[in-house]
């Protein structure tokens, strides 16, 4: 796939990307920015790939849980494995549009059985189960692979950025680690340039060899406030571009900005129904400030001729 953005449409949004891209590329010009300095930043649930009905991580995660529910009686009445046990998405849903309005009492039960699900897993078995579940399993609505779930125009986008001498990294409230192992084929984004949420980990020598395991506690929880902090803390510089769909998104769209320099917010909107989902929730505040703020919101319906890469389906 080319840097030419075949699948967004023509029309002010496409011509906010290519205008701001010549003005910090024009080595002639007032606004021109050093590749050094060119820091792209996506979110990655909802903005790089399907989240509905819930993110893929949480779907991967609910499958652990149910397992675990499933072995262990006592788990079956206390959420989040009961919720997992049913197969009760609405719930699981729901947890996640409380965090985007302030509410965290659902998601700290939700992070808790997952720091259970994992503890004492090695990185490579980690891996391996990230690799395994996205070799076979499909989304639940939409009828495609989660391999297929990734949206076209998004990594016609990261390429076109690539190409313009662009750094582009993920920086996700998802778990950094499941993002690692599929982030290279779906988007050309290397293990080194995902920034995520993590569990803590310890390290274990036997015999020669040494281990990194899981521990059952997160180190930290990348969403909100906490993305500027880890963007900081791993690249050591202001974006000049960033791209988010949710309210958890909105400190690193206002983190994003060099000063006296340009800068391009993008801010995806779900308003495509029959090729995707339509939905709002979670992101009332940030679209409210991307409007009175001038950012660039990003119509699937109207702004992407496709969704889906059409030979993944």
């Amino acid at each position: 796939m080319t840097g030419s953005l075949e699948s967004w449409a023509d029309g002010g949004t496409r011509s906010a990307i290519l205008k701001f891209v010549a003005r910090v590329t024009d080595e002639s010009g007032p606004d021109f920015v050093e590749p050094a300095a060119r820091i792209a930043v996506f979110d990655n649930d909802g903005t790089l790939w399907c989240e509905k009905p819930m993110p893929i991580q949480l779907d991967f995660t609910v499958r652990r849980l149910g397992e675990m529910a499933g072995n262990q009686a006592d788990l079956q009445a206390r959420q989040p494995w009961k919720a997992a046990y049913e197969n009760d998405l609405g719930w699981l849903g729901a947890a996640m549009v409380k965090h985007y309005h302030g509410d965290d009492a659902d998601l700290k039960l939700l992070m808790g059985a997952i720091t259970q699900a994992f503890g004492e897993v090695t990185v490579e078995d980690y891996d391996a189960r990230v690799t395994a579940f996205f070799g076979g399993t499909d989304h639940p609505t939409l009828g495609r692979p989660y391999r297929g779930c990734g949206f076209a125009p998004m990594v016609e986008l990261l390429r076109y950025l690539d190409e313009h001498g662009f750094t582009s990294y993920i920086a996700s409230g998802g778990d950094r680690d499941f993002m690692r192992p599929i982030a290279g084929d779906l988007y050309g984004v290397p293990p080194e340039r995902v920034i995520g949420s993590a569990l803590g980990l310890s390290y274990r020598a036997e015999e020669g060899r040494g281990d990194l395991l899981y521990k059952a506690a997160m180190d930290f929880f990348d969403d909100g406030p906490e993305k500027p902090v880890r963007i900081w803390s791993r690249i050591g510089r202001r974006p000049i571009l960033s791209v988010g769909n949710s309210n958890g998104d909105l400190p690193m769209l206002a983190f994003s900005a060099l000063p006296d320099a340009p800068a391009l917010r993008l801010l995806i909107l779900h308003d495509d129904a029959d090729r995707e989902f339509d939905y709002v929730a979670g992101a009332e505040d940030i679209l409210e400030l991307a409007r009175r703020s001038d950012w660039t919101v990003v119509s699937m319906k109207n702004d992407w001729h496709e969704v889906f890469a059409p030979d993944t389906a």
